[in-house]
């Protein structure tokens, strides 16, 4: 009887191509449109930074020389894309019943089962890629077990935006404090344009902003315009900024669980950017995938030791990143 995982529909082309069709089950940045996907051939990527400065030119009487321009400076940064693998394994006890009297392989059944193993590898890949998204977001990538992979303010020489909206206080004035976040954001594109300012946010914060006494009365407009039985969480726009709870969260290989967005804690940035926001997927390190554009997700079958099933190796190898990070800012309650 032939090992059906030989068939060409279990290769490696193949695997990778069903993975990345899978619908996506988690991430709100992902369904945001913010963070566009782009393949790179290499697992180093760089990114070279030029500083233009707007100078008042002065007046001048006719015939003087011209005043002359400075080089603009430049910097280059080098990042390293990390790489995370992830394995299964199909057991002969999951096979075992697959195939039918007198055939050699029933892979319609058989691809049935790949295609569960895959959408739940799938899933543990995306809701990885979110966390890794939101730490972009917020300014410092964290791997899984929380330690830095990146934090992008100390790489770019930037100092953290941090605004404390005093949620607690009932005489704070939030439509200043929000003002001073939109201030920041647009001083601080430099070149870079946009379609509007979003704000993910814990939910004790969206609670906070939308029961305060100075916004209370806006919120309960908002609501009353909404339709039947709309979540209002979705999107509250207040100032200019669109504000939404948060719930993002999952659980390490130690059994924590990890909140992408810490309680009373909100995080601003801008939408519809050029070029502020990106995802970099290096390629596999497989022999058939070096030097070729990097895709979302890879994923390999072989078979185990004296045929005692069969392995299924995926891995991801992306790197969100914020090329701007000084147009992030962070909102605190207190």
């Amino acid at each position: 009887m032939l090992n059906p995982f030989s068939n060409d529909a279990f290769n490696m082309v193949a695997l990778t191509a069903a993975i990345n069709k899978i619908p996506n089950n988690y991430g709100r940045v992902e369904q945001l449109g913010l963070m566009p996907p782009e393949g790179v051939r290499t697992r180093t990527i760089l990114i070279e930074e030029m500083s233009c400065v707007l100078n008042l030119l002065p007046t001048m009487p006719v015939g003087a020389p011209g005043t002359l321009g400075t080089q603009a400076k430049r910097k280059v940064r080098s990042f390293v894309i990390p790489h995370i693998p992830h394995d299964d394994v199909v057991l002969p006890e999951e096979v075992q019943g697959l195939r039918a009297f007198g055939s050699e392989s029933d892979l319609e059944t058989l691809s049935n089962l790949i295609a569960r193993k895959l959408q739940n590898i799938r899933n543990k890949h995306a809701i990885t890629l979110e966390h890794l998204r939101m730490g972009a977001l917020k300014g410092v990538i964290l791997d899984a077990d929380g330690s830095t992979l990146y934090d992008l303010y100390s790489e770019f020489g930037i100092t953290a935006k941090t605004v404390n909206i005093a949620l607690g206080t009932n005489t704070t004035e939030v439509l200043l404090k929000i003002l001073e976040v939109k201030r920041h954001i647009e001083d601080n594109l430099r070149g870079e344009f946009m379609t509007g300012i979003y704000c993910l946010c814990s939910q004790g914060f969206f609670d906070a902003l939308t029961t305060h006494s100075k916004v209370k009365e806006a919120f309960q407009y908002f609501q009353r315009n909404q339709q039947l039985g709309n979540d209002y969480r979705a999107g509250f726009t207040f100032g200019g900024i669109t504000f939404e709870g948060y719930r993002g969260q999952a659980t390490d290989a130690a059994g924590t669980v990890r909140k992408f967005i810490a309680d009373d804690e909100a995080h601003f940035f801008p939408l519809g950017t050029a070029s502020t926001f990106r995802t970099y997927f290096a390629p596999a390190d497989f022999n058939e995938t070096a030097n070729t554009l990097g895709l979302p997700l890879y994923a390999k079958q072989a078979p185990r030791k004296f045929e005692r099933g069969t392995d299924v190796h995926t891995q991801s190898n992306p790197l969100p990143i914020c090329l701007r990070p000084e147009v992030l800012v962070k909102g605190t309650k207190a």
